[in-house]
């Protein structure tokens, strides 16, 4: 597709209610996923002056202005330049990702983009962490208000960058007076994404931790987008909370889904997770079972204050989310092949894995002889 005339698109950015030229706004991490999306979104938009598009390499929205870097590279602080809004999306959040590279990645980079930004000039940085960051306690209040305390570990997947990223946005505004930082934290985010918590769809039983009480709210990525596009031109502002309206129980789950159940006591069930995070057969760490265990649904009250509205209910994500997990076979986080899922899902998934895991270990003792 052809690009627009640049006069016809500056005309068009220009022509906003009250001859408002609308912000210029950066986005990191602009070439893939969420970035991609909002890029997209932002640049089609008639309340936005400008896309500055940041990342290691270019993506495809031809209306953004590109330019190629790493986020934790000090030069980001010339391209942020005459930006009025940052949002920073360059995370790492990948199941596979070396945990103290990733760590690395998430903390500097965020730590670079609000100085670099502080340092041009920018009024706005809107980071993206996640409700996880609630953590998922047998107590929490159903739903969580955004001013609720973030009592999550760092023992899950991610969560302790997460939890540092939020740290640094309560410390940037003391450390650099006139920078204003939003956070949006998302329920289970699905649309193209790949996290333990998707994952936990492909297994061939949902595992239930015995005499927990799981609730599952969901966060369409188009409405991470429209609330990330709120948070940009200043509809609101603090700590907003996204993702659908309400939650799914267990049992409405495994009905919609039409996956049984296979339902474990507490200590086999962590314990196993984590002997098999410990030897490599799994991606997640025992920690990543407290998000399927208990609650942490969130009431997005602020956004809504806002006239903001999700579009995507839980059960119209949870239907995208199998479809897109189809043909897929996973057991604890572990990607499996067609032939080893076949048996795991007749001997049961812990079962199989734990099996998997004793093999590992006969294996490892063999060669040590």
């Amino acid at each position: 597709m052809s690009s627009p005339d640049p006069q016809v698109r500056a005309a068009r950015n220009h022509s906003t209610p009250g001859g408002s030229r609308g912000p210029v706004v950066a986005v990191t991490g602009a070439a893939t996923g969420v970035g991609a999306l909002l890029t997209e979104r932002l640049a089609a938009s008639d309340e936005v002056k400008q896309v500055v598009a940041i990342d290691e390499r270019r993506g495809e929205c031809d209306d953004a202005q590109w330019h190629i870097l790493d986020v934790r590279d000090p030069a980001i602080a010339e391209k942020l330049r005459g930006a009025d809004v940052v949002v920073h999306l360059a995370l790492d959040l990948d199941l596979g990702s070396d945990a103290a590279a990733r760590t690395a990645y998430n903390v500097r980079g965020t730590q670079t983009v609000l100085t670099a930004a502080a340092a041009a000039g920018v009024h706005r940085v809107v980071l993206c962490t996640s409700a996880m960051v609630y953590g998922a306690l047998e107590d929490n209040e159903l739903p969580l208000s955004e001013d609720a305390e973030l009592r999550a570990t760092a023992e899950a997947t991610g969560v302790g960058d997460l939890l540092e990223i939020e740290r640094l946005a309560r410390r940037a505004p003391r450390a650099h007076p006139g920078l204003n930082v939003t956070v949006v934290r998302p329920a289970i985010l699905v649309g193209g994404t790949d996290t333990a918590l998707t994952r936990y769809f492909e297994s061939p039983r949902l595992l239930v931790v015995a005499g927990s009480r799981p609730a599952w709210q969901f966060c369409h990525v188009e409405d991470l987008c429209g609330a990330l596009e709120y948070a940009v031109l200043e509809k609101v502002e603090g700590e907003l909370a996204v993702g659908c309206d309400g939650w799914l129980e267990q049992e409405e789950v495994e009905e919609l889904s039409g996956i049984r159940r296979m339902e474990l006591p507490s200590a086999v069930a962590l314990g196993a997770a984590a002997r098999l995070h410990r030897i490599g057969l799994t991606p997640s760490p025992a920690g990543d079972l407290a998000y399927t265990m208990y609650p942490w649904v969130v009431s997005g009250s602020r956004l809504h204050d806002a006239g903001w509205r999700a579009r995507w209910t839980n059960e119209e994500v949870l239907a995208e989310l199998l479809e897109e997990v189809a043909g897929r076979h996973t057991v604890v986080g572990r990607r499996l092949g067609r032939k080893d899922a076949t048996a795991a899902g007749a001997a049961g998934a812990t079962v199989a894995l734990l099996g998997a895991a004793a093999v590992v270990r006969r294996a490892r003792k063999a060669r040590r002889r």
